[in-house]
């Protein structure tokens, strides 16, 4: 028996627009470019892959199943600018076949730098999932698969408002070198006293089979590719083989890969089509497909995985350097969260006042630090433009990392303005 899981990242940023040490107004985001890039890829992607996952879920009747980290910030744009997106998004909740994991509002770093900032991301997604689509998250994922022991011990502390687990396991990279000679078609737990999960069970991990992942998402359509081309059929067999070594599939990727990353030509929405009937067909009775929980539920841990060190989905080393390896963007990453404790305070202070108009200002100050904080900005700042260079070029809006830094820096500068002279004003 084999369970797939597929688990999809769906995520865009507010990107900067160019801002210079000249400029005075707080308008910092690229409207007009994030509503055509948001246009574009619902164009490509998000409408057609999620009525294919529709189209896919009632011919199977239930059968398959798909979960989805969708971020605040990409579903503030699809409000603005593709409503019908949610709307499909919507239709798939209401399937039952389709759940919706939890993450950082703003696919932030915060946790590696403000825990509180951390909890705060956490809460406004899980009110904006459950608003939106009546499901209340309970496996958790970080930003770009960030994890660490010290990541699974914090959620697991945290808790409902009526004190019980709020998690029942987390999401991570199945990486090599922590899992030594074991598999990642398994369920693993944290290290040491674990403590209960959501629900019960205990708190568990399910890790990122990145082989036959990166299979779909990145070698599809590569004609020098010794597998090419990939066919349903193809992969179906090679899930199959996880029978007897694992019980999972774990298949995480984002969810521009159909359409966007892997073009329509490629064939690669006819591949995913015909790909559920063909791991059903070539093992009958035996192969199906989970959604995380379902998989967490039905399958219990067998070993620890002990990450350290924090690892990431990022790049050939998984781990933090495309955010954090140079020093334009330690500084960058340092001076932002540097403005936390102003910003907040200035709009509690705001709040206690009880005046509508210092109430507004306060609540756009700390909602435009917060998309300052969404990972992407830093991504851009990366200067590893080596095997993963074209990675770190998609939609990225600068010609340069040195002109991400300088940008991003000026807008930083006005943000830090805004916030002094709303000391001296008394707001």
């Amino acid at each position: 028996m084999t369970s797939v899981v597929f688990y999809f990242q769906v995520h865009q940023p507010y990107r900067l627009k160019r801002y210079t040490v000249f400029e005075e107004h707080p308008f910092y985001f690229d409207d007009a470019n994030n509503r055509k890039i948001m246009e574009k890829v619902a164009g490509k992607c998000y409408r057609p892959a999620t009525q294919k996952i529709l189209d896919l879920v009632r011919r199977h009747q239930g059968r398959f199943r798909v979960s989805y980290a969708v971020t605040g910030v990409c579903l503030d744009q699809m409000a603005a600018w593709a409503p019908d997106v949610i709307d499909l998004f919507k239709r798939l909740a209401e399937s039952g076949c389709c759940e919706f994991i939890a993450e950082t509002y703003h696919h932030s770093l915060s946790f590696i730098y403000s825990k509180q900032e951390f909890e705060r991301q956490v809460d406004l997604h899980s009110e904006r999932i459950r608003d939106l689509f009546g499901q209340t998250p309970a496996v958790f994922r970080n930003t770009e698969l960030i994890y660490s022991n010290d990541v699974s011990r914090h959620i697991m502390q945290m808790k409902c408002p009526e004190g019980r687990p709020r998690f029942r396991g987390a999401i991570a990279e199945g990486v090599d070198w922590l899992l030594g000679f074991r598999s990642p078609n398994y369920v693993y737990r944290p290290p040491g006293p674990v403590a209960a999960g959501r629900d019960g069970g205990p708190f568990s991990l399910l890790l990122k089979n990145y082989r036959l992942s990166d299979d779909i998402a990145f070698r599809f359509s590569n004609r020098g590719w010794a597998e090419w081309p990939l066919t349903a059929e193809k992969f179906a067999r090679w899930v199959n083989q996880i029978n007897g070594d694992g019980f999972l599939c774990n298949l995480f990727m984002d969810y521009e890969t159909f359409g966007e990353h892997q073009w329509a030509e490629t064939g690669v929405f006819e591949f995913l089509d015909a790909m559920p009937e063909k791991v059903f067909d070539v093992n009958p009775g035996h192969n199906h497909f989970n959604t995380v929980s379902e998989a967490l539920a039905q399958f219990a841990p067998v070993g620890e995985y002990d990450a350290p060190n924090l690892t990431s989905w990022a790049d050939t080393e998984r781990d933090l350097s495309a955010w954090l390896g140079n020093a334009m963007q330690h500084s960058a990453l340092q001076e932002v969260y540097r403005l936390e404790g102003e910003v907040k305070r200035r709009a509690q202070e705001a709040e206690a006042s009880g005046d509508e108009h210092e109430k507004a200002y306060a609540r756009y100050l700390i909602e435009d630090w917060r998309k300052l904080t969404t990972s992407d900005h830093f991504y851009y700042m990366c200067t590893k433009y080596f095997a993963d260079g074209d990675v770190h070029k998609y939609f990225n809006p600068y010609d340069s990392p040195y002109d991400s830094y300088i940008n991003f820096m000026n807008v930083l500068d006005n943000v830090r303005t805004r916030v002094e002279k709303s000391v001296a004003a008394g707001v």
